[in-house]
């Protein structure tokens, strides 16, 4: 049984591949951007395992990443209403 921890962490991962996709097609974000990200993504994968909580909190820093990407992509916060 899938717990809401786990659909709140693929929903982080879902958003991340697709703000990258969409700063890309909107230019947005530059390639050295992209990369820079890929890399933050492929470090945290790498040494969250040997921290406490492992890949606990490897959904937390995710959407943090997405956070600054949103801020990036959309020149700010965006608007909910």
């Amino acid at each position: 049984m899938i717990g809401s921890v786990a659909v709140a962490g693929f929903i982080a991962h879902a958003a991340f591949w697709i703000l990258l996709a969409w700063g890309a097609l909107t230019a947005a974000l530059r390639w050295r951007g992209i990369a820079a990200f890929v890399v933050l993504w492929i470090a945290g994968r790498i040494a969250l395992p040997f921290t406490a909580y492992g890949l606990a909190l490897f959904p937390s820093y995710l959407a943090v990443l997405d956070i600054v990407l949103v801020l990036m992509i959309f020149r700010g916060d965006v608007r909910i209403t």
